[in-house]
């Protein structure tokens, strides 16, 4: 059996895994895998036959800073929910999107944040990266229709309550696919 030669690109691989081992490497790595598959997928609408209708309910939660705060959800407006954490790789990849829609729709829509971290962490997180996002800590059990087990999960739910949008794993939310999807919710 003839032996073979190491090439560069064993080498680049070798040294790629060797970084994937170490801590400190790993998240940005994985924050910047995550951030190349956003490039690729919007979120889409669910089939009709696959929306589910949420009662409009009252979300109870708190701010970072400790205020008690109730969100109506279903309920005439159209939000945007999303269960995330600040050690989560993809979620951290999909966050610069979310800002930007948060800049041009946060007047129009719900932005509702959810993690159930520290908010001295959230918001060392949130300060790190420049964001200002409205990020919530949940004070009552995730309703049934919005539980998932995977971060980051998000929603887009419109004025009846119906769930329109649902996606787990980093999307981009800044795709001109989903502002369509926004205006048009927000116009009915």
């Amino acid at each position: 059996m003839k032996k073979r030669k190491l090439s560069i690109s064993d080498g680049v691989l070798l040294v790629f895994l060797l970084l994937l081992i170490i801590p400190q490497t790993r998240k940005p790595i994985q924050v910047a895998l995550n951030s190349l598959k956003i490039q690729f997928f919007s979120p889409s609408t669910l089939d009709k036959a696959n929306q589910v209708s949420i009662t409009p309910f009252t979300y109870q939660v708190s701010t970072l800073n400790g205020a008690l705060k109730e969100i109506k959800i279903g309920n005439n407006k159209v939000t945007f929910v999303s269960y995330w954490a600040t050690w989560c790789p993809p979620c951290i990849a999909e966050m610069p999107g979310i800002q930007k829609l948060y800049d041009d729709y946060g007047g129009s829509i719900n932005f509702i944040l959810l993690t159930n971290e520290e908010p001295e962490v959230v918001r060392a997180f949130l300060d790190k990266k420049g964001f200002n996002l409205p990020v919530y800590i949940p004070r009552m059990q995730t309703p049934e229709a919005l539980y998932e087990k995977s971060i980051p999960t998000n929603f887009l739910i419109d004025k009846s309550g119906n769930i329109i949008v649902k996606e787990t794993g980093s999307t981009d939310w800044n795709a001109e696919k989903f502002r369509t999807i926004l205006d048009g919710l927000i116009a009915s």
